[in-house]
């Protein structure tokens, strides 16, 4: 057997091995945020001056969109792992890559890069890994067009090909489905736009793109459910902090809410009301959590959460809740498989389009651990039960991955998850972490 560890401490693993566990404790801090590790590196390149920032999340995904960036000629030192200082260039000073620009796994940095690269001078293409290679990008790419920009992909997929040079304009633009991926490619847009940029969402969605472009000089403004940005001259350089990121923590709140006994905190955590979907759900299944907001927080909300052992109901998931926990839905199917009763997901149809189709893959994951699971088109009806040990196929699903993890400690025998490598993606010392609070992994290769 071999570990996967590298030097650094992090762990690269084909496949991960669980046994049940009674008992968790512990105090976690967990990684920055990745969402947000994105979008300062991204603004910070094309501001004015020398932005820092500390709690960046150093995963495989934010490397991708650094790698990137100093592929077109920023200059960004990384003194330790968690911090960065970003020399920016410029609205217009980007240079022409040499090569492809290879987002790794990321969808989120190719959907950003779409809108970023759509207001330069220069032709640029985006690529990536196998399953990237996969998801589908005309959802941004649409109204992107419809600014003037000349994108093209291959059936709707990857690579995305962007002619540079292209006048864009302002757009007045209702999003047929809520995805802050593509408001926030239209907003990097309408940084180069001739006239403001409006987007209306269906549902609220995750905001820091708004937060962030304000921090560097660009307010927005939202009213009725309606985003607005009316570009100006500059973005300038700033300090930035990073809060833990919620999506990360969520695995250690369901570990804690499943657990026999033990107490979990959790500390300088994100709290973004567009992000805290999952405390709502979770609460609603009956979930023991307290949050206590901090006291000095900046443009991103943190504080600390303490969850203990709860019995779990099943619930049927608000639709309105959805769009607020889109990235830990795969921690609601392994909650709802866990919970006294039924839970009814609606409303989730974005799922499919993740790293992985989400509702398939963790549908599948649970049947085979004994859980009785009705796939639905834009969701599920599970049924709680009891999990048997056995093997799961996580489709190279980082967030797949790590949940049944979680879920592993409370299976009456051991649980084998395959093809985990891209755990690292976003969350590199996970299993470091998972162990100090009790949890029984073995990070394996196949």
């Amino acid at each position: 057997m071999d570990d996967g560890q590298r030097a650094d401490g992090t762990t690269t693993c084909q496949s991960l091995r669980v046994e049940p566990t009674a008992r968790v404790d512990g105090r976690i801090r967990v990684p920055g945020d990745k969402s947000i590790s994105h979008r300062v590196l991204m603004c910070g390149a094309i501001a004015e001056g020398t932005t820092r920032a500390r709690g960046f999340l150093p995963g495989a995904d934010c490397l991708a969109t650094m790698a990137a960036l100093r592929a077109m000629g920023v200059d960004i030192a990384q003194p330790d792992a968690t911090t960065v200082y970003i020399t920016g260039v410029g609205l217009h000073g980007l240079a022409a890559p040499s090569a492809p620009l290879d987002m790794g796994n990321s969808g989120t940095a190719m959907r950003l890069f779409a809108g970023l690269l759509s207001g330069q001078a220069f032709d640029s293409e985006l690529v990536g890994d196998a399953s990237l290679m996969q998801r589908p990008m005309e959802r941004v790419a649409t109204p992107l067009r419809a600014m003037g920009a000349e994108i093209s992909t291959q059936a709707g997929r990857p690579p995305m090909r962007i002619r540079g040079g292209r006048t864009l304009t302002g757009i007045d633009y209702a999003m047929p489905m809520a995805s802050a991926q593509v408001k926030s490619a239209l907003l990097l847009a309408g940084l180069y736009a001739n006239g403001p940029v409006y987007i209306t969402e269906p549902a609220v969605t995750r905001d820091h793109t708004e937060r962030m472009l304000a921090q560097f000089g660009c307010p927005t403004c939202r009213r009725d459910g309606r985003v607005g940005l009316v570009p100006g001259d500059r973005l300038t350089a700033t300090r930035i902090d990073v809060p833990g990121d919620l999506s990360s923590a969520a695995f250690f709140l369901l570990a804690g809410s499943i657990a026999g006994a033990g107490e979990i905190v959790l500390e300088n955590v994100g709290l973004n009301p567009t992000r805290t979907g999952i405390l709502e759900i979770f609460r609603r299944m009956g979930a023991d959590i307290q949050v206590t907001p901090a006291t000095d927080a900046g443009a991103e909300p943190v504080g600390t959460i303490v969850i203990r052992p709860a019995r779990l109901r099943g619930i049927r998931v608000p639709p309105e809740l959805v769009p607020l926990a889109i990235d830990e839905f795969p921690l609601v199917f392994v909650a709802a498989a866990l919970a006294d009763g039924q839970t009814v997901i609606a409303g989730a149809g974005e799922l499919r389009h993740k790293e992985s189709d989400r509702i398939g893959v963790m549908a599948a994951g649970l049947r085979a651990l004994g859980i009785d699971v009705e796939e639905h088109e834009d969701g599920a009806t599970i049924n709680g039960g009891r999990l048997s040990g056995g093997e799961i196929d996580s489709a190279g699903d980082h967030r797949v991955a790590m949940a049944f993890a979680i879920a592993a400690a409370a299976a009456t025998g051991p649980v084998r998850i395959h093809d985990t490598a891209n755990v690292a993606t976003s969350f590199p010392d996970f299993v470091a972490q998972a162990r100090s609070i009790g949890l029984r992994l073995e990070a394996m290769n196949d």
